[in-house]
């Protein structure tokens, strides 16, 4: 990460590195600091590879996540059952947050389309990893456990994406999928003021994403 980046005045950081250098990690920078920040799921499996921290700033919990894609080294659907067991793990330690009065916000790669609105060509992709039917059945379960697609709260309508393949002229075309979400508890509904992608902002095959929240969500 450049100095410019762990440097930066007037913000507050939080880094979560792999073991494998260069392959996955998370990191949380903030105006305000973290009551506390916690980057283990207790699962060696997936802790040496740096997916996941639990940031909490008063009532609230920001949980940034980056889920495992399910394609293995040989392009193949190999690594979908890893996948799948970090989805659940996850999910698991998000619910006990839930039922300890927390309000949460899962933030981050999903590595998944939900429905076929949330990806530029469903019907080539049905047996790519990304937009199985089982992978797609995992975010079916955490939505009816009652959390919500803050994206789709405000915007029902297709066209809108969060990541590209670097393959020329992709993006340029919008051949894209939506796999970047942040799924809200349904207590922070309230205190929810919109969400967005931005698309324009480029540097990265992926887009920003987020949310605008009342800072009483805090309280």
């Amino acid at each position: 990460i450049p100095a410019e980046v762990t440097a930066l005045p007037g913000w507050h950081f939080a880094w979560t590195a792999a073991e494998r250098r260069g392959y996955s990690g998370v990191g949380l920078l903030s105006r305000m600091p973290a009551d506390g920040v916690e980057s283990a799921l207790g699962e060696e499996q997936f802790d040496r590879e740096g997916r996941l921290q639990l940031a909490h700033f008063g009532r609230l919990t920001v949980v940034n996540g980056y889920f495992p894609k399910g394609s293995g080294n040989d392009r193949d659907n190999s690594r979908v059952p890893y996948k799948l067991d970090f989805y659940r793990a996850v999910f698991d330690r998000v619910e006990r947050l839930r039922r300890d009065g927390r309000r949460v916000l899962v933030v981050g790669d999903f590595n998944t389309a939900h429905r076929e609105i949330d990806l530029a060509r469903p019907k080539d992709n049905r047996e790519t990893s990304g937009f199985l039917p089982e992978e797609r059945a995992e975010l079916d379960r955490w939505l009816a456990a009652g959390w919500l697609d803050t994206f789709r709260l405000f915007e029902s309508g297709g066209g809108h994406y969060s990541w590209w393949s670097q393959r020329f002229g992709v993006r340029a075309r919008n051949i894209g999928w939506r796999i970047d979400y942040v799924l809200c508890s349904p207590d922070v509904r309230p205190f929810l003021q919109g969400a967005f992608i931005l698309p324009e902002v480029t540097g990265s095959d992926h887009c920003p994403v987020g949310v605008t929240l009342d800072a009483d969500v805090l309280g």
